[in-house]
């Protein structure tokens, strides 16, 4: 059974976890599709101006301090070798840490800059936009399978 300062650890990666994808899910199930309901040019303005709230300390604190927490409950993990969790804990350090965090990187954040370009009321900025939409939507869809996922097997890991 997992417990001490280690039970704390994962119970606080599960609630940053947790809270990562309500985000996610929120973005995946209306704010996206509302954005793509407005003219290109609002939507494109109105995304930029949410990419740029999004970085600052309330959402990253809780953002990268989860990836932070997944990294120290893996490393925990390894050193300590729990008989009941290790697997569950591993994989929800994995899918947090490559599918919710590493796809940010390496999916999102890239179409987020490519947006933050354009000009909203420019040819290619109306041009961009739906593809945007759609591309940046799906990796939302997989941030938010991969942060709930890893929340559950995280709370698994504590049964």
């Amino acid at each position: 059974m997992i417990g001490g300062p280690f039970f704390v650890l994962v119970v606080v990666g599960i609630l940053g976890i947790g809270l990562m994808a309500g985000v996610f899910c929120a973005f995946s199930t209306f704010v996206m599709r509302g954005l793509a309901a407005l003219p290109s040019a609002q939507g494109v303005a109105a995304m930029n101006a949410i990419n740029a709230a999004a970085v600052r300390p309330a959402f990253m604190t809780v953002f990268a301090g989860s990836a932070v927490l997944s990294a120290m409950i893996a490393v925990v993990t390894f050193v300590v070798w729990p008989d009941e969790g290790k697997l569950e804990l591993l994989l929800g350090s994995a899918l947090y840490l490559c599918g919710s965090f590493g796809l940010t990187v390496v999916a999102n954040v890239p179409r987020n800059e490519r947006l933050a370009g354009l000009a909203p009321g420019t040819p290619e900025a109306a041009m961009y936009w739906p593809a945007y939409v759609r591309e940046w939507t799906f990796w939302n869809h997989i941030r938010t399978a991969a942060s709930a996922a890893a929340a559950l097997v995280y709370v698994l890991a504590l049964a």
